[in-house]
């Protein structure tokens, strides 16, 4: 069945996807959520940083925010099937709220320790463990189908104007104090905890699953036996893992750039600006053919970018580089999770979800680990360079190993046919 050309239905489709509020509303409650957490994030690397100016422990603070994922994969995703998903989504995020405000206290009062800041960002993994498979599940269930490409678009515009934003705004607000930067993330996560009471579904949720081990197990049956699904989750754990460096931006920031904190700020938030502006091309021009292709040479495009930032020693070279990998990183992201939402089932969609975060965790905090061993190993620059051109060779493997993903042509057209 030939699908509609893309002139045909862009602009419809475009001004009905505003005419759902509780998109706008979820929209407005992920930006304020991401703008907390990128403020968290950069005052708690450059927190660990000068309290042991180790790489290591840099990279350890992705490690413990990663294991809670590892552990409660199964049960998040049950849970995000089984009960109402802006309710698991509001915990989570009001546990971040709790965290952070513990932050805060502790750093004015002086009693934070490198023991204590890795136990809070545990309790802050615990908590993006039930917020990332709740948040893709729940977006599915506020659009039409037709419109969901467009709504991944738009909502991972907002998520990258909170990344561009949030790591400008938590440098301007560290170098005034650490603790007002975790106070001002406590803020913005109530405030999302608050948009997120006015969400209503467009679809009335499935019937609960019973809770079995048959049926917590299910969302790994269920990307096994699709290859286009495995494929594209697969493909971000290993290529993100090697290629990622954000971790090592305080070093990159303080001993070989030598921009400080709010340099640091601005580098983080270069990746977003190529990201969003990305993200708002492919809003209005979302991807209809030969999708598969388009995200692997996105992701070659990644791992060159990476190589380029790991040997910049002038800041609007490292800026660029990062613009331009952010931007490839979204098309990437893009695609993968319309591919991975349209190809499953409602019922089975917060599942699949934690198995995808679970990836997409082992991709950032456990790559955030294995910058910091390898930079604490080999050098921060040759750790990246190798990260670079591993993300290279992931994606010409990925291709041999999963050609259907490389010839798939549509984003939701193989599910029709099925």
């Amino acid at each position: 069945m030939s699908a509609p050309s893309g002139d045909s239905v862009a602009e419809p489709a475009a001004v009905s996807l505003w005419r759902h509020p509780s998109l706008l509303r979820f929209i407005a409650a992920r930006l304020a959520a991401m703008v907390a957490n990128q403020i968290q994030i950069i005052a708690t690397g450059w927190q660990i940083y000068e309290l042991t100016g180790s790489a290591f422990d840099l990279g350890m603070v992705g490690l413990v925010q990663f294991l809670p994922s590892l552990v409660l994969t199964f049960v998040v995703g049950h849970v995000a099937d089984r009960y109402d998903r802006r309710h698991v989504l509001r915990g989570a995020l009001g546990l971040k709220l709790i965290a952070v405000a513990l932050l805060a206290w502790g750093t004015a009062e002086g009693w934070i320790t490198r023991e204590l800041l890795f136990g809070i960002a545990a309790l802050i993994g615990a908590a993006r463990a039930f917020e990332m498979p709740s948040n893709g599940a729940l977006l599915a269930s506020l659009v039409e189908p037709a419109l969901f490409p467009r709504a991944v678009a738009w909502t991972a515009s907002a998520v990258e104007c909170a990344t561009l934003v949030g790591p400008a705004f938590g440098g301007l607000i560290l170098a005034a104090g650490t603790a007002h930067a975790y106070v001002a993330a406590a803020l913005l996560y109530g405030l999302a905890v608050f948009a997120l009471c006015f969400v209503k579904l467009l679809t009335r949720p499935s019937a609960a699953v019973p809770p079995t081990l048959r049926t917590m197990f299910a969302g790994v049956s269920f990307i096994a036996q699709r290859p286009v699904v495995l494929g594209a989750i697969s493909l971000d754990l290993f290529a993100v893992l090697l290629g990622g460096a954000v971790a090592l931006l305080p070093i990159y920031a303080r001993d070989i750039l030598h921009i400080g904190a709010w340099g640091l700020g601005l580098l983080r938030s270069s990746e977003a600006c190529g990201a969003l502006a990305a993200a708002l091309w492919l809003a209005r021009h979302p991807p209809e053919r030969r999708v598969g292709r388009k995200m692997f040479g996105a992701v070659a495009v990644f791992g060159l970018a990476t190589m380029v930032f790991a040997v910049s020693t002038q800041f609007w070279l490292s800026f660029a580089a990062l613009a331009v990998l952010g931007a490839a990183d979204m098309v990437s992201v893009v695609i993968r999770s319309s591919l991975i939402q349209l190809d499953t089932p409602d019922d089975m969609r917060g599942r699949v979800g934690a198995v995808n975060s679970l990836f997409i965790g082992t991709s950032n905090q456990l790559g955030e680990f294995e910058s910091g061993v390898t930079a604490a190993w080999f050098g921060t620059v040759p750790a990246v360079v190798l990260g670079g051109l591993g993300t290279l060779l992931i994606a010409g493997l990925w291709m041999k190993l999963f050609p259907a993903l490389a010839r798939r042509d549509q984003l939701a057209g193989e599910k029709r046919a099925a």
